[in-house]
């Protein structure tokens, strides 16, 4: 009799949805507007591009945001900042500033 008590609780906390993620990223260079990349949707402002996801490991989300929008200075996930080394790999995809400066001549 106490058993089946026991058994909705935790049946309840398996079957509960896994809470999203949140993102945060500063870019070397600003940038305004949405990028979808890899599992997020990047609302970017002057300040910071804000995401949230349930999906993907946070340095792949990372490395493809760079890809896309430049550089990252720091990135937070659910408010907890990457080390020196996680921005490195971060930032080895990164999109080239010089790229785009050979790209408009």
């Amino acid at each position: 009799m106490f058993r089946p008590k026991l058994i909705l609780p935790v049946l309840a906390l398996f079957a509960a949805p896994a809470a999203a993620a949140t993102y945060s990223a500063k870019l070397a260079v600003p940038t305004a507007g949405r990028i979808i990349a890899r599992d997020i949707a990047w609302n970017c402002g002057a300040d910071a591009c804000r995401g949230a996801t349930q999906e993907g490991r946070p340095v792949l989300l990372c490395q493809s945001l760079s890809k896309r929008a430049g550089k990252v200075e720091t990135f937070l996930v659910d408010g907890r900042a990457f080390t020196s080394a996680q921005l490195d790999t971060c930032n080895a995809s990164a999109k080239a500033a010089s790229n785009k400066a050979l790209a408009a001549q």
